[in-house]
């Protein structure tokens, strides 16, 4: 996993501020310096940003929460600020977030006005509105359903005309303690242009976007939980973290990136040829192993195994008969 470790960093919905104390817990296992990361966040209710201030104070990590709580979208508390990383984990498919005053907001101008049934997309533009215009690099996590609804298709297809998305991640369901649904993970970027990135040489991944379906790997189930939980260990955040990078160095052709059932490069004719889905499963192969059976012996061993079970059931009733007859009471 590669580290970044300087920058400015912020979560726009960062609740008791875990994703940052994770996040400086990995630098500093990765041997990064956390003197050199900036953190800025937003929490609406009360005392949970009480509890984020106090969370990243003991942990001497540098951060700016805003003077109070507050609701991203109505009072944005870091207007006209930009930022090298946003990360966040938004409420999903958020109820009554509107309010007419935003019908305008410059956050959505070059796009449209999210529906106002459900926030996914305002957090979207959002985020994107923050992100540093030459190499802002996002990751957040939204309820499948954004990936095609039906209300957000002109935006997302600008979105990808536009070149924002990057990356495109189901993951497992069961992870969250919350929910057992499956979400994803959206990466945006702001340069998919190529060039020098933090000691790596990228490629040029203009109108591509990675699909990664991570739905199976559920072998590492959580002991002790009273619903059942799975975790993603570190060998498989590994190769998940290299099938991305691996995707966007220079000497990866995109056209033939793809592993059935697991990952695939798609570029953006035949993402307008299936309407501006993001939906993975449009995209990655996914193979019929029923079309690997021998039909034949298949079913000659199946009849092999329901003779024995119907001798097995004759016997079995000759002997009921038996034992009833014996006390007097024949069932012929």
């Amino acid at each position: 996993m590669h580290c970044i470790n300087f920058g400015v960093a912020t979560d726009p919905c960062c609740g008791s501020g875990g994703m940052f104390v994770q996040s400086t817990d990995l630098i500093r296992e990765k041997h990064g310096d956390i003197g050199r990361i900036n953190v800025y966040g937003q929490e609406k209710e009360a005392a949970t940003y009480r509890l984020a201030k106090m969370n990243l104070a003991l942990r001497c990590i540098s951060h700016n929460l805003g003077e109070e709580s507050d609701s991203t979208f109505t009072h944005d508390l870091h207007k006209g600020l930009y930022f090298n990383y946003i990360m966040a984990n938004p409420p999903f498919n958020l109820k009554g977030w509107y309010d007419s005053n935003l019908k305008n907001d410059s956050r959505w101008a070059d796009y449209a006005t999210p529906p106002e049934s459900n926030a996914n997309y305002a957090w979207i533009l959002h985020i994107l509105s923050h992100l540093k215009p030459l190499d802002g690099v996002a990751g957040f996590l939204l309820a499948n359903g954004a990936l095609g609804d039906s209300d957000t298709v002109e935006i997302r297809k600008k979105l990808i005309q536009n070149d924002k998305v990057e990356a495109i991640i189901i993951l497992p369901r069961e992870l969250f303690i919350t929910t057992d649904i499956s979400v994803t993970l959206w990466i945006l970027n702001q340069n998919k242009k190529g060039g020098e990135y933090h000691g790596r040489k990228l490629r040029n991944r203009k109108h591509e976007i990675l699909f990664m379906d991570l739905r199976t790997w559920t072998e590492n189930p959580v002991k002790g939980e009273n619903k059942k939980k799975v975790l993603l260990d570190e060998k498989q955040i590994q190769k998940a973290a290299d099938i991305y990078h691996i995707w966007q160095s220079e000497g990866t052709d995109g056209t033939k990136y793809e592993i059935p059932e697991l990952y695939r490069s798609v570029g953006i004719s035949e993402i307008e040829k299936q309407g501006w889905s993001l939906v993975p499963s449009k995209y990655i192969e996914f193979i019929d192993h029923d079309l690997n059976i021998d039909f034949e012996a298949e079913m000659s061993r199946i009849q092999v195994e329901m003779r024995d079970v119907l001798a097995q059931e004759k016997q079995s009733q000759k002997m009921l008969e038996d034992a009833f007859r014996g006390i007097g009471y024949g069932i012929d």
